[in-house]
């Protein structure tokens, strides 16, 4: 068990030691913006006004990388070939295929929210906008899916899977990481203290309160946590994980800035706010197939992966 042991003192420490690091990165920021507003820039700006929430949230996932070595060698892992990094000879293949098949099933469900009317392209952006954000989508796919690929099939996956069985690994993995996708923005006005970060983890989360937000969003990053670490363990590296993530990322990223949604549209039926093009019940059947695919294609594949129940 001490594998089990070692990922919820990890998860404590994320959340406590985001929480309590939030307070005097804001602090800090706070306090360089007026001191020296000459030399704010633009970006620095909006970080420095951004609700206290969004610190919370960088500071966790600061920690996160931060403690993932640790956590890795504590999870008895002797190697990075263990939690899925190996080599990229011969790998790019799996790369290739995995961002097609993200890539194509998330180009679905947009071409099915405009065949219906139910997106239409923002016209208040300008073509070099959309360019600057396309290529900002590109760069933001590439880093956020090799992260969250090693943090969460890697380490998190690969550490349920040395106490449980694969499949029950394979789901419960996929649940934490859909409930982490569920934190919000929180504006509060209260003055920052030690404690703000802990007492807004709970406000950041209210959205598992709210049914509309949660079903059937939750259902389908659950079955994207599947398909994920479904194919870390049919394929027994992360090559394919990490395309197939930033497909889904290139698109979440991009779909929410260059369309809109129309008044008219059914915010259930085709999703809403930054993963809209993920978390509406149209996405869910395309999800699914997407699933079927994978299991189709890769049926003939012997698992490679070492100390498998």
């Amino acid at each position: 068990m001490r594998p089990l042991r070692a990922l919820l003192i990890y998860i404590i420490a994320v959340f406590i030691g985001g929480a309590l690091l939030a307070p005097p990165l804001y602090w800090l920021l706070q306090s360089f913006a007026h001191a020296h507003p000459g030399f704010v820039t633009r970006h620095l700006s909006k970080i420095a006004t951004a609700p206290f929430s969004r610190y919370v949230n960088r500071s966790l996932l600061a920690i996160a990388l931060i403690g993932l070595w640790p956590l890795v060698k504590n999870l008895d892992f002797h190697s990075l070939q263990e939690i899925g990094i190996v080599r990229p000879r011969g790998q790019w293949k799996k790369l290739g295929a995995g961002f097609a098949l993200g890539f194509v099933s998330l180009a679905i469900v947009a071409g099915l929210s405009f065949a219906f009317h139910a997106r239409q392209l923002n016209s208040r952006h300008s073509g070099g906008e959309i360019f600057q954000k396309l290529l900002g989508a590109a760069a933001a796919a590439l880093v956020i899916a090799i992260l969250e690929e090693i943090l969460f099939r890697g380490a998190v996956f690969g550490a349920l899977r040395k106490v449980f069985h694969w499949t029950f690994a394979l789901v419960l993995s996929s649940m934490i990481y859909a409930i982490l996708h569920y934190f919000e923005s929180v504006r509060t006005t209260d003055t920052v203290t030690w404690l703000s970060g802990l007492q807004l983890l709970p406000l950041m989360l209210r959205n598992l309160g709210n049914l509309h937000a949660v079903i059937p969003g939750f259902f389908n990053l659950t079955l994207v946590g599947i398909l994920l670490a479904w194919a870390y363990q049919r394929t027994g590296n992360l090559y394919f994980s990490v395309g197939l993530h930033m497909g889904w990322i290139f698109w979440v990223k991009a779909y929410a800035f260059t369309t809109s949604m129309p008044p008219t549209a059914d915010k259930w039926l085709w999703g809403s706010g930054r993963m809209a093009i993920v978390n509406g019940w149209v996405a869910l059947p395309i999800l699914f197939g997407t699933l079927l695919v994978f299991v189709w294609k890769t049926s003939n594949i012997e698992r490679r992966t070492p100390n498998v129940q």
